[in-house]
This record gives C-alpha cells, sequence and structure tokens, in this order.
C-alpha cells in the first residue's frame, strides 16, 4: 500500500481543511467481495452509516463529518479541492479520506465504477456546493467536526493519526 497526501487551500468557495486528504493506494487488493472487505474494515475502526454508489458529478463537501470513500469497482478521475486542486485517478481498491470541508467531484469514470462511503463514529453528512450562501455557517460547522478516535484503514497506527495530529 502506499498512502499519499494532499493540502487544499480555501479556495474562497470549497473551504478545504487544516488536515490533508490521505489517499491509500491499493490499500484492500481482493477482487471478490471487496465492498463488504472494505465495510468490515472500515466499521472495526468504527468508521459506519455506510452507503454504497459513485461520488457526485459537481463540486461538493461536507461541513459536519469527515468521509472516507473506498473504491470498489472501476476507476475515475477525481478533481479534489475545488477548481485550484488536484486532479488524480483512483481504482479499485484505493481509499480515499476526506477531511471535513475538502472538495471533491467526478471528472470521468468507468462505467463499473462504485464506491462505499462511510464516517467516523456513523456520523450523518451534510452535501455543500460551494456557494455564497453557505459560507461562514459552513466554517463554524466545520471547525467543530470531532477528531475520530482510528484511521478508517490503520486503526490506531498512521494514517490521521500521524497526518492529522
Amino acid at each position: 500500500m502506499k498512502i499519499e497526501q494532499f493540502q487544499f487551500e480555501d479556495d474562497g468557495s470549497i473551504p478545504n481543511s487544516v488536515f490533508p486528504l490521505i489517499i491509500y493506494r491499493n490499500a484492500f487488493p481482493f477482487p471478490d467481495y471487496m465492498d463488504k472487505v472494505m465495510e468490515d474494515a472500515f466499521a472495526k475502526n468504527n468508521w459506519t452509516n455506510a452507503w454504497r454508489n459513485g461520488i457526485y458529478s459537481y463540486h461538493h463537501y461536507h461541513s459536519i463529518s469527515h468521509e472516507v470513500l473506498g473504491v470498489y469497482k472501476g476507476s475515475a478521475e477525481l478533481l479534489l479541492g475545488g477548481d485550484k486542486g488536484k486532479m488524480l485517478k483512483v481504482t479499485a481498491g484505493d481509499v480515499i479520506l476526506i477531511p471535513a470541508g475538502t472538495g471533491h467531484k467526478k471528472i470521468s469514470s468507468t462505467e463499473d465504477f462504485a464506491v462505499l462511503g462511510a464516517y467516523p463514529d456513523g456520523m450523518d453528512y451534510d452535501v455543500m456546493k460551494g456557494e455564497k450562501s453557505e459560507r461562514p455557517d459552513a466554517d463554524v460547522r466545520i471547525a467543530k467536526v470531532p477528531f475520530p478516535d482510528f484511521d478508517p484503514v490503520l486503526g490506531s497506527q498512521g494514517g490521521i493519526n500521524e497526518f492529522w495530529k
């Protein structure tokens, strides 16, 4: 597994985060039942309230929770961090850990692209689109999002425990 970090600045519409976005490349190299394997691993580390789907094709972020996305089928090109962010390709087995406030958007994908999403402590989530009316209230909510007890992939060792503290 290879771990990458990306730090994004507030671009005026997408606040992004003081914490870096983390990508775990090839974190789950299991072709069969990958979504179930991911869900079990995330749940073991207390990232629950799971769902399966894709990623919106418009800029959005969450102001009340961090989010983990496990790619269990296909591949996609994502724009992370807003318009001034970074374009990255993700493939089955990759995991994206998105801190509250960090923008994400699907640019393109294979037809079979699918992700499993989850949240620390099973928290709820909202969808902010970077509209002027969302701020500064969204900034206040982002600042209040609690620090997760565990990294969704690495548990109590590494990941957010190393990169977010």
